[in-house]
């Protein structure tokens, strides 16, 4: 068992608590691994009827996965190590949403990548005055995954695609505003949340509406028409077109934002959710975004983008293609295609 992540019962309900406060609680693959484990141990366990996933102290619930490692796997071994972490972490996202039992996720805190991954297949998503949500991946150069493409493309308004293109960061009353969060608790309110299902998981959802409060208003609702209208295109020159056509306050922050992205990541942000609007079945999305992962992990941007945001933290990454134009289609198909059917995705 790892101790980045402390995995027990109380009363009815299983708890994983991720515990890996100096890296905002990013997941390892040891992690991914000890969580897959004691979701499949409790399936089978009549005692425990629900699952609490939370993390223990600090201000991120999960701030995605472990980027250094899988920059380092890009640069050292040509992906390895990178494809095995995220076909794991793949399979424990697909084993969450499916999972027969009720899973209550509390994203008190910095919600990220990995983060989303963990909390958005929860059937109960809570979110609190702390909660800092975004799939910030067009900045590093690699994609919104695990399961984002499904979540994403499901929100309506073209708030998914606003958000994987910009990686904008939303608090917990916007989270609740878009359906990313089923509940908005605040956070000195968690732990009777907590206790009162770990004696009654029963009663998981009226616990969470009698715990409930009324959320600030949110910020994004103001904004809802004007990405409606300028991210209604699948296509990334579109968008951009769009906003530089409008030459409002609101639009130029927006388009400047999105000029500091990867143009590659943009482009297969965009087909990722358009793809993942038609999958029934979240394996097919989980097949389709490892696809995507094993071949972006070692393109020039990916160790750019990480090295120019988290390592040298200069913020001046160099992309290549430097230009939505320089995006192929051609380049996108290579991306997306299938893998020989021996290194094809699976859930476990």
């Amino acid at each position: 068992m790892t101790e980045d992540v402390n995995i027990h019962t109380h009363g009815k309900a299983g708890h994983i608590s991720l515990n890996r406060p100096k890296a905002l609680h990013a997941l390892t693959l040891e992690m991914c691994h000890a969580m897959s484990r004691a979701l499949q141990e409790w399936e089978s366990d009549d005692a425990v009827e629900a699952v609490i996933v939370d993390h223990a102290e600090g201000r991120g619930f999960c701030a995605g996965g472990d980027i250094a490692f899988l920059r380092n796997s890009a640069l050292n071994d040509n992906g390895v190590s990178g494809r095995k972490f995220f076909h794991d972490e793949y399979q424990l996202n697909h084993q969450m949403f499916v999972y027969p039992k009720p899973i209550v996720s509390f994203m008190d805190g910095i919600t990220m990548g990995g983060g989303v991954g963990i909390s958005q297949p929860a059937k109960y998503r809570v979110a609190t005055e702390n909660t800092r949500f975004a799939m910030p991946e067009t900045g590093i150069g690699l994609f919104p995954d695990v399961g984002g493409g499904w979540y994403l493309a499901r929100l309506g308004g073209r708030i998914g695609q606003f958000l994987a293109l910009t990686g904008a960061r939303l608090d917990g009353a916007e989270c609740l505003w878009a359906g990313l969060a089923t509940h908005y608790l605040p956070a000195a309110k968690l732990p009777e949340a907590k206790a009162r299902i770990a004696e009654h998981p029963d009663r998981i959802g009226g616990i969470l509406a009698e715990l409930s409060v009324t959320p600030p208003s949110a910020r994004i609702a103001g904004n809802a028409d004007r990405i409606a209208k300028h991210f209604a295109s699948d296509r990334f020159e579109d968008i951009l077109a769009s906003l530089e056509k409008d030459g409002g306050d609101w639009a130029q922050k927006e388009l400047d934002a999105l000029h500091a992205k990867s143009p590659q990541t943009c482009k297969v942000a965009l087909r990722q959710l358009a793809e993942a609007k038609g999958f029934t079945d979240f394996a097919d999305n989980m097949r389709n975004e490892y696809r995507i992962a094993s071949r972006v992990i070692v393109r020039p941007d990916f160790a750019e983008g990480v090295r120019a945001v988290i390592v040298d933290k200069t913020g001046d990454p160099k992309w290549d293609p430097a230009t939505p134009e320089g995006v192929t289609e051609d380049l996108l198909d290579s991306i997306f295609a299938p893998l020989p059917e021996a290194e094809e995705w699976r859930p476990l």
